[in-house]
């Protein structure tokens, strides 16, 4: 069961890097990006798309460090009989 699920999940990411990659290779045309104050940036459309990926997961992170740092301060505020709990070993979550 062990192996069937190592390859289920290595055949599923194969398919999505030969997708992507499918992706880049039909998209190699010249795209142009119209910044402010008259600025542009030529670049092919799949780097256009990755880079607007990049920025998108670059501000989800930065905003998510506040709230982070806020969980880290209060774990190490809680005392630490609190933070275990009881749970049935039985099942292995």
């Amino acid at each position: 069961m062990k192996n069937l699920m190592w390859l289920l999940q290595l055949t599923l990411k194969a398919a999505i890097f030969f997708t992507l990659f499918a992706f880049a290779l039909n998209n190699q045309h010249d795209a142009v990006v119209h910044f402010f104050f008259g600025t542009t940036w030529q670049a092919p459309l799949v780097l256009v798309v990755l880079s607007a990926f990049v920025v998108g997961v670059a501000v989800g992170v930065l905003g998510m460090v506040p709230r982070w740092w806020r969980h880290r301060r209060l774990a190490k505020q809680a005392p630490a009989s609190a933070n275990t709990t009881q749970t049935d070993p039985t099942h292995g979550i």
